[in-house]
């Protein structure tokens, strides 16, 4: 892809919606569309990497309640041909054809890879890559086995949501995050995971979420990692204006 001269693409990750309730979170769910509204207007596209939500799941004919100015935003852009690429994290892997279907908006459960202006990027949410994070990894597998999610779906939608976002909030080993605090380069799995990956095939861009932590690491060989933060406490995003990729701040 080419980006047209003028125009960017943006990268946002985990706003984690509805945590710890709706009405808290409700401030920077206005905050996030009031930066789609504000990108829009020079985007040639826009990558969401996991996370909107601290709590999804798609019954047949059900999905959660709430985030109707989220998804009307995103629908609205997504309508006036912009593309949108979400990517879902493990707050919202239970991503069923919603997105697909209701906006036209792809949902990748794997890393990537895209082509900009001749650069490469390898985008993932980011969790469960890496050499650790075993405890999470095991969990993972349950959540995503097809008799788990059978049996959750006969719960009925106001006993599942409760029960599913208790956990996420109180449970740090279902929830995979970590203290926001940067451990060092030989620490930190998403850095490590993404060296391993460059000795394998040349990327210049590796963007990845679900740290909560904003980071720009220099990887040698003209390649960069970077960690897009989050929308709780930094509202951090990254730009790309087809040559540069800078972290910003929206305030």
């Amino acid at each position: 892809m080419q980006i047209p001269k003028g125009k960017k693409i943006y990268f946002a990750s985990d706003n984690h919606l509805g945590a710890p309730t709706k009405e808290e979170s409700f401030p920077r769910e206005k905050k996030f569309v009031a930066w789609l509204d504000e990108i829009k207007t020079d985007a040639a596209a826009i990558f969401l990497l996991g996370d909107l939500f601290d709590f999804w799941f798609e019954y047949s004919t059900v999905v959660p309640k709430g985030f109707v100015r989220t998804l009307g935003k995103l629908a609205e852009i997504r309508d006036s041909g912009i593309p949108i690429y979400f990517f879902v994290g493990n707050h919202d892997l239970w991503m069923n054809g919603y997105f697909e279907k209701e906006l036209n908006i792809p949902v990748y459960h794997k890393p990537m890879e895209f082509t900009f202006n001749n650069k490469t990027f390898f985008i993932a949410h980011g969790d469960g890559l890496g050499p650790y994070d075993k405890g999470f990894k095991r969990m993972k597998k349950v959540f995503t086995n097809p008799v788990f999610k059978f049996l959750f779906k006969w719960l009925h939608p106001d006993i599942g949501m409760r029960i599913a976002q208790y956990m996420s909030v109180k449970n740090k080993l279902i929830s995979g995050e970590h203290d926001a605090k940067f451990l060092g380069e030989d620490n930190e799995w998403l850095i490590l995971y993404s060296k391993s990956k460059l000795e394998e095939q040349h990327r210049d861009f590796f963007i990845y979420g679900h740290r909560h932590l904003p980071m720009e690491i220099d990887l040698g060989q003209d390649s960069k990692y970077f960690n897009l933060g989050d929308w709780i406490q930094y509202f951090t995003y990254g730009v790309f204006d087809g040559e540069h990729f800078e972290m910003k701040t929206y305030k």
